[in-house]
């Protein structure tokens, strides 16, 4: 399952994220979103466990904590929504 951690401090690693989510589970992979121009962090992530019922408890557990004093949004990550191809001008 794919959960999706948004709120999170700018200088949090994966590292840190994977030791919150391990308590509940086997974690996968950890992917923290990154400005492509920057290279900073968005302040969301993802984080994928195997074990559906894991990642259930992980996301009733840790939905709404207080992590370096930020409230953590965490739930089940949608799928991506193709994006729109640009505007193509009129003339």
């Amino acid at each position: 399952m794919n959960i999706f951690v948004g709120n999170l401090v700018f200088t949090t690693t994966e590292q840190d994220l994977r030791e919150l989510f391990e308590p509940y589970g086997t974690v996968e992979t950890v992917r923290i979103m990154t400005d492509r121009e920057t290279g900073r962090s968005r302040g969301f992530g993802f984080v994928e466990m195997p074990d559906s019922r894991a990642a259930h408890s992980a996301i009733d557990a840790l939905n709404g904590t207080q992590v370096a004093g930020r409230t953590l949004t965490v739930n089940e990550a949608r799928p991506q929504e193709p994006r729109r191809e640009p505007r193509q001008p009129r003339w």
